[in-house]
C-alpha cells in the first residue's frame, strides 16, 4: 500500500459497552478460562472501537463519554497472540495491550451480548482476509512485471507465408493436362509460313499473277480475296519475265 493509504484510518467496528477484567497468570497450556475471573467486578467499562490503518488493525478502549483512550491493542494478524479466545465462553477474550513505550500487558475483554462478540470476530477476520488478498494480488503483479513479455508483432521487413495445398494441386493438374485438338507437328524441313511445293513440279524463283488487281484490291480495306481453286495455275503459266515484274511491284519472293 502507498503512504497515502497508510495515513488513512478506517472504522471497522464500534461497540458502546464492553468490560475489562484483571486476569490471573496462565496456569497451564490449556488456555484461559473466564470462570477464573471476577466477572461481576470488571476493572473498567466503556466503549470499544476497531480501526484499520494500512495492514494493521487496532482495538481501542475509550471512555464512552469523553472518548479518552484507556488502552490500545495493535493487531498485526488474526488469529494470533494479540487476541485469544477463552476456553469456556464465546463472549470473552484475552487481548494484549501496549502503552506505546514497548511495554505490554494482558487483560480480559468481555461483551454483554453474544452478537457483539460475533461482530468483534467478523470485523477482525474480514480485515485480515482483505490483507491476504491484497498481498497475493501484489505478488501476482510483481511476477507479471518481471516475467518477459511475448512479442508477437511483426518486425520491419518481416512477412508471413501461407501455403494453400488445394490451389497447388489444381495448378499441377492444369499443367499436366495435354492440349486439346490433337495437333501434329509440322513435317521436317518445313519453315514457318512456307508453302509445301506440289509433287512432281519445280518451284520457280518468283511468280506473280499477270493481273494483280484480280487477287488484291489495294484501294479497299476489305481483306484479300481467296485465290481460285487452282492455286498453282497462274504461277506455272508465268513466263521468264514474271520474276522481274515481281521485284518491280514489291512482292515478297518465296524461297
Amino acid at each position: 500500500m502507498s503512504s497515502a493509504d497508510n495515513s488513512y484510518e478506517s472504522m471497522l467496528c464500534v461497540k458502546p459497552e464492553v468490560h475489562v477484567y484483571r486476569i490471573p497468570p496462565r496456569a497451564s497450556n490449556r488456555g484461559y478460562r473466564a470462570a477464573d475471573w471476577k466477572l461481576d467486578e470488571p476493572a473498567w467499562s466503556g466503549r470499544m472501537k476497531i480501526t484499520a490503518k494500512g495492514k494493521m488493525a487496532y482495538i481501542k478502549l475509550e471512555d464512552r463519554n469523553t472518548g479518552e483512550l484507556f488502552a490500545q491493542a495493535p493487531v498485526e494478524q488474526y488469529p494470533g497472540c494479540v487476541v485469544e479466545s477463552v476456553t469456556d465462553s464465546s463472549r470473552y477474550f484475552v487481548i494484549r495491550i501496549e502503552d506505546g513505550n514497548g511495554r505490554h500487558a494482558f487483560i480480559g475483554l468481555g461483551f454483554a451480548d453474544r452478537g457483539d462478540s460475533f461482530d468483534f470476530n467478523v470485523a477482525l477476520q474480514d480485515h485480515f482476509k482483505w490483507v491476504k488478498q491484497e498481498g497475493e494480488l501484489a505478488k501476482m503483479e510483481a511476477s507479471e512485471s518481471t516475467a518477459p513479455k511475448l512479442d508477437l508483432s511483426f518486425k520491419e521487413g518481416q512477412t508471413i507465408k501461407i501455403s494453400i495445398g488445394n490451389i497447388k494441386k489444381k495448378e499441377a493438374g492444369a499443367k499436366a493436362r495435354p492440349m486439346g485438338g490433337g495437333l501434329l507437328p509440322p513435317p521436317p524441313g518445313a519453315k514457318a509460313g512456307g508453302v509445301i511445293p506440289p509433287p512432281g513440279g519445280q518451284q520457280t524463283d518468283s511468280a506473280e499473277p499477270t493481273n494483280t488487281a484480280a487477287l488484291f484490291d489495294f484501294g479497299s480495306p476489305v481483306p484479300a480475296a481467296q485465290p481460285s481453286s487452282d492455286m498453282w495455275g497462274d504461277f506455272t503459266s508465268a513466263g521468264s519475265n514474271s520474276s522481274k515484274d515481281a521485284v518491280k511491284s514489291g512482292w515478297v519472293q518465296f524461297s
